[in-house]
């Protein structure tokens, strides 16, 4: 396991790969970030929990117990530290399934090193801002509670406590699905292409997969739309993106 500088954030790389797992913390040293490497799935898992970096690379294929394990079990445990998967995986089935486990990004191999670099200061700007940006009391108390409510269908939002329930039930949502459902239904019904979600909701200003956001609506439909296959809310317009509908 190898540390960087004290200054900075805290990147764990989990990657069996002892060059790439290399060549990534010495470019993300030189991007201000301390780093620490770890080659096998178990041992992440335990680094992790103890270690509480800021951001994890996680890669899918690793010796002991795989990516997608280490993710499991940590949303299981309650862990909600940002994550990137990196696979050299083209089935897209590992995609889902990283996603639907709480991934918050997922990077195909080989990937371009400055994309890769953006989509972690994104990631990390958009965790920082959760924590610096809290509701003051006195705000919270004055406000009406009815903005920080969203309703639709059997579906209410709270966007305050970031809460969804749906026909009385809590609905478990990722970071980045709450985040994709908070931006849409606050849009006013504006359509949005894949590459301004991916801008606005992952915070990159310069998105090489725009494909992502297709997963995530079709998780957002699948947990909250009576029809996933004929969405009444999340609807596609053909030729331009998504729009949200709450009647």
């Amino acid at each position: 396991m190898n540390g960087g500088s004290d200054a900075g954030q805290l990147v764990t790389i989990v990657e069996d790969d002892a060059a790439i797992a290399e060549g990534l913390a010495l470019n993300l040293r030189l991007q201000g970030f301390r780093t620490e490497s770890v080659g096998d799935g178990e041992s992440a898992r335990t680094r992790i929990e103890h270690g509480r970096p800021d951001l994890v690379l996680l890669d899918i294929s690793l010796p002991k117990q795989s990516g997608i394990w280490v993710l499991q079990r940590l949303r299981e445990a309650g862990n909600h530290v940002p994550v990137i998967v990196l696979s050299a995986r083209q089935d897209e089935f590992d995609k889902v399934a990283a996603l639907q486990l709480g991934a918050d990004d997922y990077v195909t191999k080989p990937f371009a090193l400055a994309e890769l670099l953006a989509r972690v200061a994104a990631l990390l700007r958009r965790a920082r801002l959760h924590l610096t940006h809290p509701v003051a009391p006195a705000e919270a108390a004055a406000s009406d509670s009815k903005k920080a409510e969203i309703r639709f269908g059997d579906v209410a939002i709270n966007l305050e406590t970031r809460t969804v329930v749906r026909a009385g039930s809590p609905i478990k949502l990722t970071h980045r699905e709450f985040e994709l459902l908070a931006f849409l239904s606050r849009s006013g019904g504006r359509v949005f292409s894949r590459e301004e979600l991916v801008r606005q909701v992952w915070g990159l200003e310069h998105p090489g997969q725009a494909r992502t956001v297709d997963n995530f609506i079709a998780q957002l439909r699948a947990k909250l739309e009576p029809d996933p296959e004929q969405p009444k809310h999340l609807l596609t317009i053909r030729g331009s993106g998504y729009r949200f509908v709450a009647e």
